[in-house]
């Protein structure tokens, strides 16, 4: 269930944004265990993101929002950010600022999780995962 979404700025190469995205996942099946990884990709002209109220300034800073199952370790929380912002700065070296990604972790509990039809408190197998994942 973990989502994430990355806004960038464009120009990164399609095989690097391929390796990003598979990367990001695979860190996400790695902390979190869950099926159905979903990524999202949003890049902007330069003209359109503002930094500091600035437009242009500076080389953008990506963003990266996080949206998954509570998780307890903050060991496991800094091994993902780092993975994360690893395979940001290799999509986007020399065209963003990436030694200034911001990752933004939302925790949800479960009963906060509509799927299929239920919400995911209602599943034992994820109630089982969630306990196993913060045990």
């Amino acid at each position: 269930m973990p989502v994430f979404t990355i806004d960038a700025p464009i120009g990164a190469r399609q095989d690097a944004k391929q390796k990003m995205m598979r990367e990001i996942t695979e860190a996400l099946d790695e902390t979190y265990h869950f099926p159905d990884t979903r990524g999202w990709l949003r890049e902007y002209p330069a003209e359109n993101i503002s930094q500091d109220g600035r437009v242009q300034a500076e080389p953008a800073r990506p963003v990266v929002s996080l949206e998954a199952p509570e998780l307890a370790s903050l060991d496991a929380k800094r091994k993902l950010v780092r993975k994360i912002e690893t395979a940001i700065g290799a999509a986007y070296a020399g065209i963003a600022n990436t030694e200034e990604v911001l990752v933004l972790i939302n925790h949800y509990p479960l009963e906060n999780v509509g799927w299929r039809a239920s919400l995911q408190s209602d599943k034992p197998e994820i109630v089982a995962a969630v306990a196993q994942l913060n045990g």
